[in-house]
């Protein structure tokens, strides 16, 4: 593979009639800024595969894979593009053809040379997943001292999580992508504060720390185009903007526009997080789960280490029991030791061969999201670690056995081995109703026939969607190709789902 600089710019229109929905939410200099910018997913499990996905959708430059692991029926637990005919091949050449399908203006290549630090420097930014724990770190420090932006992340059954070094100096041109805020100036005091009150108290909306413009004020003109002042908020309708005892009396009228500055946003290598993480919370009311699950990844990656390359068995109860063991060793040397739940590590053990869909496609919507963030500036990416686990999903009550959660050389199999084969059977004769495919039912489906749903013989899928395909539909659902522009969208997406789960055949009408 030959991998094209991300440095050089480019004069190509962005074909707006593709992106339209895109452009409302980023903006032109957000897609310009993309369409310059070459990312590498490693890693073409089910999670690998979504971010691609999802990348390539957005309209990066150029979106390179890496992996020379071979197909195994597992694999298409949660990959959609894989098939039983691709069994045996490295997984990046076998996907590389159907994601390169997905968006004609961004090129889809495969590297086809060993990966190491020297390998990565061609890309704006890097995604891990499947690989060890060592190459991560070896790749990290390369990307922290040569301004490459490294994501980590990986899904065990229904833990995961999302790790960003984006570098020490990392430019966020907008933090939230809303309309600046205006409003009517009722008063500013000519005072060491210069306290603004709004109109008829009418509440401003700013935060600390925000700036400022005004115009059209009568008395106190000195303000009118001013350099943008830094704010501090006093109450919801009035704010500080300084010392404005040397300017003019304030007289009559006014504006005040906020001013969107670029923020610059450090981050620690991933060498350092592993140490001294911090965590953006999913749920407070998991607060203590973070850190129990920053050592439990560690520790599954020491176990992988140790037994060459196999995660714990599912249900096991003495590779749960070393898992808990290495657990307690790194939270031993860690400097900031936490208290440690056994229950919750036997579960990250049982789960770590699972590969859920749902987990793959929430997680595969969440890292490309931090890597239109890389490459744009916009939006406040996550800084350090984000933990997210999902175990409300099992049954209450729920305590397999080691055989119930045993692999039987299934597509399935990545389920099983975190709900159980009673589930899997239950769930195949289901009968879902489906209204609407559109870029969430494309969603939807996909999920849907990935994880077996209706697949029995009492199984079926109804789906109805009366709209036809438009050119702008192709950037958001995936599941159709400019071929299918003017077709139905329900029976194109049906048409597509089937192909990646031939169980699904015949069963969605």
């Amino acid at each position: 593979m030959a991998s094209t600089s991300n440095t050089t710019t480019t004069n190509a229109e962005i074909d707006e009639s593709l992106y339209s929905r895109q452009l409302y939410v980023l903006g032109m200099e957000a897609m310009k800024k993309m369409s310059t910018s070459n990312v590498l997913v490693i890693g073409l499990k089910g999670l690998g595969c979504e971010i691609a996905k999802n990348v390539i959708l957005a309209g990066v430059k150029s979106v390179t894979l890496y992996d020379t692991e071979k197909v195994q029926i597992a694999d298409l637990s949660s990959q959609f593009y894989l098939t039983e005919d691709d069994i045996g091949m490295p997984r990046a050449e076998a996907a590389a053809p159907r994601l390169a399908e997905l968006n004609q203006y961004v090129p889809v290549s495969v590297l086809d040379k060993e990966l190491t630090a020297e390998a990565i420097s061609g890309f704006k930014c890097v995604v891990a997943t499947d690989i060890s724990l060592e190459k991560k770190l070896e790749l990290s420090e390369y990307a922290h001292k040569n301004g490459i932006c490294f994501i980590s992340t990986e899904i065990r059954g229904l833990f995961g999580y999302v790790f960003n070094d984006f570098g020490e100096k990392f430019l966020v041109e907008d933090t939230n992508g809303e309309q600046p805020l205006s409003g009517m100036v009722a008063n500013i005091e000519q005072s060491a504060e210069g306290v603004v009150t709004c109109l008829d108290e009418t509440r401003h909306g700013l935060e600390d720390g925000q700036f400022v413009t005004f115009s059209e004020i009568k008395g106190m003109t000195e303000l009118n185009g001013c350099e943008p002042r830094k704010i501090t908020v006093l109450g919801p309708y009035t704010f500080s903007i300084g010392d404005t005892s040397s300017f003019g009396a304030y007289t009559s009228s006014g504006l005040f526009q906020q001013v969107k500055l670029p923020s610059q946003v450090s981050f620690t290598s991933f060498k350092e997080a592993l140490e001294n993480p911090e965590f953006l919370y999913s749920d407070f009311a998991k607060f203590d789960r973070p850190a129990q699950l920053h050592v439990g990844f560690q520790a599954l990656h020491a176990f992988v280490k140790a037994h060459d390359g196999k995660l714990p068995r599912a249900g096991n109860d003495e590779d749960s029991a070393e898992v808990i063991r290495l657990s307690n060793e790194i939270n031993d040397k860690w400097s900031q030791k936490t208290e440690l739940n056994d229950e919750l590590l036997t579960k990250l053990s049982y789960q770590a061969t699972g590969d859920i869909p749902p987990m793959a496609a929430v997680f595969g919507g969440i890292v490309a999201q931090e890597v239109l963030k890389a490459c744009t500036g916009k939006f406040s990416p996550i800084n350090n670690f984000m933990y997210f686990d999902a175990l409300e999903c099992l049954p209450v009550g729920f305590k397999p056995t080691e055989a119930d959660l045993a692999p039987s050389g299934s597509r399935y199999d990545g389920q099983v081995a975190v709900f159980g084969r009673e589930f899997q059977e239950k769930i195949a004769n289901y009968r879902q109703f489906l209204v609407g495919s559109g870029a969430i039912g494309c969603e939807m489906l996909k999920n849907w026939a990935m994880i077996g749903l209706a697949t029995g013989p009492k199984g079926a899928i109804h789906v109805t969607d009366m709209d036809t395909i438009e050119k702008s539909n192709l950037n958001r659902q995936f599941l159709f190709r400019p071929k299918d522009v003017g077709s139905l969208k329900s029976v194109a997406a049906a048409a597509a789902v089937s192909q990646m789960n031939p169980d699904v055949s015949g069963k969605i009408v």
